[in-house]
């Protein structure tokens, strides 16, 4: 933990937030715009001192780094073919009395005309709430946020989450994507 704090502080990052004593959320992630995300949220996570699963493109696991991905709670993901997946992750918390599990909703790094709703319709059919976790390159801090819990309207949770995030910015701003989703 105290490593990971040193190399955010030596890298130029301020730490924020607390996370929360809940056994079971969906980490949302935003937003998702360069490949230094990935490493700058291994080191919020290793900071904090919390085991969190992630998707990842199932290209990842193939030699040499397949085995850097499992280690650290990678899931495979097929990206090409529609494969039940918000069910899949549905059943994982279903079976599994601890689990946090962090999902980019732009689901890519490159900018889209927005967001996916598979991490809404994980949280919402789990029912767990949504914990908001970012890094803004703007101001040089990450973390995470507040904690959600779904009400039964999802355009005033997209509004809590679009508020949220409306003043982070991500190290590649050009690339971020709109918060909206459709439901």
């Amino acid at each position: 933990m105290l490593v990971a704090q040193a190399l955010l502080r030596a890298f130029g990052w301020h730490l924020v937030g607390h996370p929360p004593a809940i056994p079971r959320c969906v980490v949302v992630f935003a937003p998702h715009t360069s490949n230094w995300d990935l490493p700058l949220m291994f080191l919020v996570r290793m900071a904090f001192g919390k085991d969190v699963a992630y998707l990842a493109k199932h290209t990842l696991f193939r030699f040499p780094f397949g085995w850097f991905f499992r280690a650290t709670g990678a899931i495979p993901v097929e990206r090409s073919e529609h494969h039940h997946l918000v069910q899949a992750m549905v059943r994982a918390f279903q079976t599994r009395p601890k689990l946090w599990l962090a999902l980019a909703p732009e689901g890519t790094r490159a900018k889209t005309g927005h967001w996916k709703s598979g991490f809404y319709h994980v949280a919402q059919q789990a029912r767990v709430p949504l914990l908001l976790a970012f890094l803004d390159a703007r101001t040089r801090r990450c973390g995470v946020g507040p904690l959600l819990e779904l009400t039964h309207d999802p355009k005033h949770d997209i509004e809590r989450l679009r508020a949220f995030y409306s003043d982070k910015r991500g190290i590649r701003p050009e690339r971020e994507s709109d918060i909206r989703i459709d439901l």
